[in-house]
């Protein structure tokens, strides 16, 4: 069985904006591919929003591409390092506290911790910056075209290798 997990935080409040989006849009180019028993997920590192639906602009933005969306915010769990085989950060300060999570769990998770723009195969374009304080949708736009390129490439890569690894 194949995972894939998406994790994000930065100054968002913890699983709102970037993470539910990547998750939605996986889950939308999995069923495109007619991939079968693949879980998807997202979470954040901080419990602001356990429980809570992810950000209107970044919903609106998914339902205008034909993309549905059911999550309510988590927070990630040691036993999420363990569960799936990537866990993807959205920028550099999410990649250092994914990986000094990972170094503190015995035994070693064998998850692979990746920038989830490094897909993108453009330096300019591999931190993904986290749109909730931006003014109206030009950042959700911003941020929803870097995620969806990143997926489609990260998809391209598992499909061609049996495995993904970040440009």
């Amino acid at each position: 069985m194949d995972f894939f997990y998406i994790l994000y935080f930065w100054q968002c409040p913890g699983n709102t904006c970037r993470s539910p989006m990547a998750e939605a849009i996986l889950k939308h180019l999995i069923l495109k591919q007619n991939l079968q028993d693949w879980h998807v997920d997202s979470a954040g590192l901080r419990d602001w929003n356990v429980g809570v639906e992810p950000e209107g602009r970044g919903q609106h933005l998914l339902k205008q591409h034909g993309i549905k969306n059911k999550h309510l915010g988590r927070m990630i769990s040691a036993q999420d390092f363990y569960d799936f085989d990537f866990i993807f950060g959205m920028d550099n300060s999410n990649m250092m506290e994914l990986q000094q999570m990972a170094a503190r769990l015995e035994p070693p998770p064998k998850c692979k911790i990746q920038l989830l723009g490094s897909y993108i195969g453009r330096k300019e374009d591999e931190i993904i910056p986290d749109p909730y304080f931006s003014q109206g949708m030009g950042g959700f736009n911003t941020a929803f075209l870097q995620i969806r390129e990143s997926c489609e490439r990260f998809l391209e890569n598992y499909i061609k290798d049996g495995s993904a690894e970040g440009q």
